[in-house]
């Protein structure tokens, strides 16, 4: 296993410098976030140019890489695959295959993505428009030696009231996601603040797993009294991950259970990459404090990710 880390919290920098603060600062590996170069959502980047990628772009990838002492986990492109809008999906569509282009490109890393959600539609009727829309992709993915992967995220944030806006978020949705080719990118943080314990949840999917994100999650019960699971509504920020009662948190400032986490991927035999995905508002708001957050994550998972 190596420790690596998702770029999209280092936005504002170069695909250069993200790499020579990761190789500097003991890490090994980078999962690069490729969202298209226009894009202004939070936790976006663009440090591969998936909408604009050539053997050029691939050698500057490659050797920024290589110039540090790192290797490349997988693509990040996480976006609503069932977006109700069309025209939106298309386009949504089009660069997860430019990115799946990459991926091919830079030796087969898998690329990672949401199934998402229509909110104006039932979950029932989401997962029959699944079961349409993401074998095509699947196979474009595969026919090029690559595999697709979804991170278990909620993305309660893309639903008008809080409820799931991301179809992949319990040990249920990841058996009918499998059935239909798609790989599992484990993050134990979304799980806790579900009421899910993550290494029970992940112990049976290990070999499914093909990436592990490492992220941290802090509740707040007292809140939740006042809140409800759904959390904060008539209160409701413009921040959409905003709920009132728990927060993500860097490895080690939260609850999740690191050596059981561990333990349980190496005793199931992964063997990939484990990728630091910071999203901690306490060691966020500047680039001093991200790298700070980074530095605290690598304290707390070095000395249990042997290579």
């Amino acid at each position: 296993m190596r420790l690596g880390l998702l770029t999209s919290c280092m936005p504002e920098r170069s695909l250069d410098q993200v790499a020579a603060w990761a190789g500097a600062n003991g890490y090994e590996a980078l999962e690069l976030a490729a969202w298209p170069t226009l894009g202004d959502r939070p936790f976006t980047a663009s440090h591969l140019a998936a909408d604009a990628f050539d053997e050029r772009e691939a050698e500057r990838v490659r050797t920024a890489l290589a110039d540090n002492g790192l290797t490349l986990s997988a693509l990040a492109y996480y976006d609503n695959n069932l977006h109700p809008d069309p025209a939106v999906r298309a386009g949504y569509h089009a660069h997860l295959r430019a990115c799946v282009d990459a991926a091919a490109a830079l030796g087969g890393v898998p690329v990672g993505t949401f199934v998402g959600r229509d909110p104006s539609r039932s979950v029932a009727e989401n997962l029959r428009e699944a079961e349409r829309v993401l074998p095509p992709l699947v196979d474009y993915a595969g026919e090029r030696g690559v595999r697709l992967m979804v991170e278990n995220c909620v993305m309660e944030g893309w639903h008008p009231d809080g409820y799931p806006g991301n179809l992949a978020y319990s040990p249920e949705l990841w058996e009918w996601m499998f059935g239909l080719g798609l790989w599992l990118n484990f993050d134990p943080s979304h799980l806790l603040w579900l009421g899910i314990d993550p290494v029970a949840a992940l112990e049976p999917y290990v070999d499914r797993v093909i990436h592990a994100h490492a992220k941290d999650a802090e509740t707040f019960p007292a809140r939740r009294d006042r809140y409800g699971f759904f959390g904060r509504l008539s209160t409701r920020t413009e921040e959409p991950w905003e709920a009132g009662w728990w927060r993500y948190r860097i490895p080690g400032l939260g609850a999740v259970d690191w050596r059981r986490y561990l333990d349980t991927l190496y005793a199931g035999g992964f063997d990939g990459v484990l990728s630091v995905e910071h999203e901690d508002p306490i060691w966020g708001g500047t680039p001093q404090r991200v790298e700070q957050g980074l530095r605290i994550a690598h304290g707390t998972l070095r000395g249990l990710v042997v290579g």
